[in-house]
């Protein structure tokens, strides 16, 4: 018998929708195709496949002939959430509801095993394999045993996101938790192929099988036992890959001949289940074993005792380094030796950083995320919030000052205690602010930290920043240093509150300058706007890639040099968003590219040249192109103080007039004759907004 595995090796458990049916998995042709090229592979893994085999056939000889009584093997697990800030980032309870899940199964203690079909009670194991959280990391450091990484890698979720991180597979269990497992609920490297391919081991889990709470459910929490089975050598109970030169056997084929199976004596053979037909009976049996782990009826709940044996096998063979895993000296060197650990690190979370000063949205919930021993007490301190300090294991706190405030917890086991404070970990924004119409080129922002601006980051490595590098008019503008910045981090710039109560007809424009670094760039900024300050965000501008870029890509840091490399974006706002809490953030979402700017932000009934009869009637400039004089006509609904700036495409000021005028009609003279040929822009501001003209000068 040869179970040929390669590179493209997904056991999968098909993903199914709650009516339980299966979707197509295309691994194993892919399998037989990688197979065909890479022999050399394909080699190394029957060879150490065969060994593996000789090994667990005799191991399984001795284990019914002496019937030995069974140590518990102790596997350390290390999740590997790979997220891209959605809701694959799953919570660290249902992380843990996993590992209790998937014990309970192994040791025949959930509590729905009465339901099993009276045939097989007598052959359902306690496995004696234990799975526990690491709280030390490879280094020796203190650990929860769960690691968060932002990586687009999370939706295709295969073999790739292994690259991301990977502790010692010898010495844990290595579980990514992603968004798209392939398209599968979940895949894992058998043995063998994890001896010939290290840098695949381990298991691959959608975000909706982990656990029976949170994104998952009791149904679909069953998968990651299935799952371990493969990693410690278990066959689909009706076969498969042991078959060969046929590489895939699908379950439920009812043409499938039933003398292949899963080299496991007291599971009868089948040809599997798709659903929990408890009366379901295959190959000649009076009913088939559908509540096996194995199968894909998604009322998995037992192992048998042979599928024990052969487990035990694979834990006692030194193949992909399985029999490391149990020893006492990793178990102490993984910090999973015992049940009871020592306080190692205070930690929290909470379900919002950034509120208003408003109350009912002004709430925050924080939650102990301590590790690992067990908290007997809890201070919490809280500067700016009401309360200001608890002693509850989730404390909720009215924040109704604008500003940032540190957190402060400190947990106690009775005897030893630990603290961690966070600076600036709560943003509270103001309620009330600006009026429209609302201008901001940066010239007089002094802070992107609250209370007006805020700048909020998903890492820590970058946040948007006030510069003077470059910018589309004035001398200031915001960025954010995306040349020097990590894949897949995600920034937001929040605005300060505009009151936008009675508005009509508004319009929203901003100037953006972007590159990227090559054609393979695919930077992401988005425009979000909201009603009530700091929620009930939709989207209204999207951007990515190509339809970003205002310049051609750049393998420097990008600034933009000229007022050509900008771009003008104007943005639609709902009627129902005119309300007294409007705010507005950007979103940038790094994908390999540079630097992005952003200035000149109108908010007003009307935002360029052409539409100027709103604010200044009847204006005209002329003529143009010019040699000498250029003249400004216009009427005024008004007095005010308005500015006139020429421009060159550096963005240098080559003419600078502020003037007051009177209601009704005026004309300005704008002496040009020092200019040498080229394109211009007249900028006309009356301290609300700014209004743009090209000017082509002609000598």
């Amino acid at each position: 018998m040869k179970k040929l595995l390669t590179i493209f090796f997904l056991l999968c458990f098909l993903r199914i929708s709650f009516s339980q049916e299966l979707l197509h998995c295309g691994s194993d042709e892919m399998r037989i195709s990688t197979l065909k090229a890479n022999p050399e592979i394909a080699k190394a893994v029957i060879r150490k496949d065969a060994e593996l085999e000789a090994f667990t056939q005799e191991y399984v000889r001795q284990f019914y002939h002496n019937r030995m009584p069974s140590a518990t093997y102790m596997i350390p697990v290390v999740y590997h959430v790979i997220h891209n800030y959605g809701i694959e980032n799953i919570s660290n309870a249902q992380l843990l509801d996993g590992i209790t899940v998937l014990n309970k199964t192994f040791r025949k203690q959930a509590a729905d095993t009465n339901s099993i079909v009276a045939a097989f009670k007598p052959l359902h194991a306690d496995c004696d394999i234990e799975f526990r959280l690491a709280t030390i990391d490879p280094d020796g450091n203190c650990t929860s045993g769960i690691n968060r990484i932002a990586s687009s890698l999370t939706t295709p979720g295969d073999h790739r996101v292994k690259s991301l991180i990977q502790w010692p597979t010898d010495k844990y269990l290595n579980i990514y938790v992603v968004q798209n497992a392939a398209g599968l609920a979940g895949h894992a490297v058998w043995p063998a192929d994890a001896d010939s391919i290290p840098a695949w081991d381990g298991i691959v889990m959608s975000h909706n099988y982990v656990g029976s709470i949170g994104t998952s459910n009791p149904t679909q929490s069953v998968v990651l036992a299935h799952e371990c089975g493969h990693y410690l050598n278990l066959q689909h109970i009706w076969g498969g890959n042991n078959v060969p030169g046929f590489y895939f056997y699908p379950c439920a084929d009812p043409f499938k001949d039933c003398n292949i199976d899963d080299l496991v004596a007291d599971t009868p053979p089948t040809i599997g289940w798709q659903s929990c037909n408890l009366n379901g009976a295959s190959c000649g049996n009076t009913v088939d074993n559908v509540q096996n782990a194995m199968d894909y009826s998604y009322c998995n709940k037992m192992f048998t005792y042979g599928q024990k044996a052969r487990m035990h096998a694979c834990l006692n063979s030194p193949i992909a380094g399985r029999n490391n895993l149990w020893q006492t000296s990793n178990l102490i060197a993984t910090g999973t030796d015992t049940q009871i650990q020592p306080l190692c690190a205070a930690d929290f979370s909470s379900n919002k950083t950034v509120v208003c000063n408003t109350s009912g949205i002004n709430q925050i919930v924080f939650s102990n995320t301590s590790y690992n021993g067990s908290v007997t007490s809890l201070q919490w301190t809280f500067p700016g919030g009401t309360p200001a300090s608890s002693s509850a294991l989730s404390p909720t706190v009215s924040y109704s000052t604008p500003g940032t405030f540190p957190v402060t917890l400190k947990v106690f086991n009775g005897t030893d205690s630990t603290m961690v404070t966070k600076t600036n970990f709560i943003s509270v924004l103001p309620s009330t602010g600006n009026t429209y119409p609302f201008i901001e080129g940066f010239e007089s922002t002094s802070s992107l930290t609250g209370p007006q601006w805020y700048s909020n980051t998903f890492d820590t490595i970058n946040r948007w920043q006030l510069t003077s590098s470059a910018a589309s008019t004035g001398s200031n503008s915001v960025m954010l240093d995306n040349f020097n910045n990590t894949m897949n981090t995600k920034d937001e710039l929040i605005s300060p509150m505009i009151d936008l109560t009675g508005g009509s007809n508004l319009s929203f424009t901003f100037k953006y300058a972007y590159a990227r670094k090559d054609t393979l760039s695919q930077d992401q900024l988005q425009v979000y706007v909201s009603k009530d300050c700091i929620s009930s965000w939709i989207q209204r501008l999207n951007l990515i890639g190509s339809a970003l870029e205002t310049v051609q890509p750049q393998a420097i840091p990008f600034i933009p040099t000229s007022i050509t490399e900008w771009q003008q974006a104007s943005i639609t706002i709902p009627a129902s968003y005119y309300t007294a809490n409007f705010r507005f953030k950007f979103v940038f979402t790094s994908k390999g590219g540079n630097n992005i700017f952003i200035d000149d932000i109108n908010i007003d009934l009307s935002s360029g040249i052409d539409d100027l009869n709103n604010k200044l009637d009847n204006f005209n400039v002329y003529p143009n192109p010019i040699t000498d004089l250029l003249h400004v006509a216009f009427l005024s609904e008004e007095t005010k103080q308005l500015n006139f700036k020429v421009v060159d495409i550096l963005g240098q000021a080559v003419y600078n007039l502020n003037t007051s005028i009177v209601k009704g009609n005026h004309e300005i003279t704008i002496d040009l004759k020092q200019l040498s040929s080229g394109l211009y822009f007249l900028k006309v501001n009356d301290g609300r907004m700014e209004f743009s003209k090209k000017i082509l000068v002609n000598k």
